[in-house]
């Protein structure tokens, strides 16, 4: 699709901020509903896409566009569903599941997200099970109530973004961890993918799977930075 605006900029709207293209105030792609984003800085995200295009634009070079769409096009109408869906990943949440104590794995998972896992614990006044092999077992009641209620008043804006990070982490608490401001963004990967880097190690490495992780990577990154401009500065964990 050839250009057509020249400028991407943002507007304060009823109930938040929108990207106007040349004056004129964006909508959803399907609903046609103003796309209205919680803060500026989100908005500001969405405009750097729209200003970024060329000539001509590409459609799938607008991730943002498409979160914002998911987030006020469904999560909006629906937003105990989909706090139930970013709530699965913490009751299976990967970095409570262990390798047989005997081997060497399981040495670097505890040394690695225990120190995560006991972070959250401490914000949350919560204990999360450590479970030995693949087996499911359920995390305590009170662990999930917690995990609930700090999702329960976030932004459908947010909610999409840590959806997306919960699944590609498949883990709640990084993706939580994550939302804080000064939170190590690579430190937090490299724990999510800890066992694709420890079969690496033992295998070798594949070109398809490292592209893989290296686009994973990137789209995680692309979450959190919008999940950190719609929260505005406001800590949705408790705690320093």
């Amino acid at each position: 699709m050839k250009r057509f605006y020249r400028d991407a900029t943002v507007e304060k709207v009823d109930g938040g901020f929108a990207v106007a293209l040349d004056g004129r105030v964006l909508r959803t792609q399907r609903e046609r509903r103003i796309q209205c984003l919680p803060s500026r800085a989100s908005a500001e995200l969405l405009a750097e896409e729209w200003a970024r295009q060329g000539d001509t634009i590409d459609p799938s070079d607008f991730p943002l566009r498409a979160l914002a769409d998911f987030a006020l096009e469904e999560i909006a109408h629906a937003p105990e569903a989909a706090t139930g869906r970013i709530l699965r990943f913490g009751e299976t949440d990967t970095l409570c599941y262990r390798a047989h104590p005997d081997e060497p794995l399981h040495v670097r998972q505890i040394a690695v997200w225990d120190p995560l896992l006991a972070d959250l614990e401490r914000r949350l006044c919560v204990r999360f099970r450590r479970i030995g092999g693949v087996s499911y077992r359920p995390q305590h009641p009170e662990t999930l109530h917690a995990l609930h209620d700090v999702l329960t008043p976030l932004h459908p804006v947010v909610l999409a973004a840590a959806e997306q990070m919960a699944s590609l982490s498949a883990s709640l608490v990084i993706t939580l961890l994550a939302t804080l401001p000064g939170a190590d963004e690579d430190a937090l990967w490299s724990a999510a993918t800890l066992e694709e880097e420890w079969q690496a190690e033992q295998w070798g490495r594949e070109t398809t799977a490292e592209e893989r992780r290296r686009r994973r990577r990137a789209e995680f990154a692309t979450a959190r930075r919008f999940a950190l401009a719609a929260l505005d500065g406001e800590r949705i964990l408790p705690g320093s």
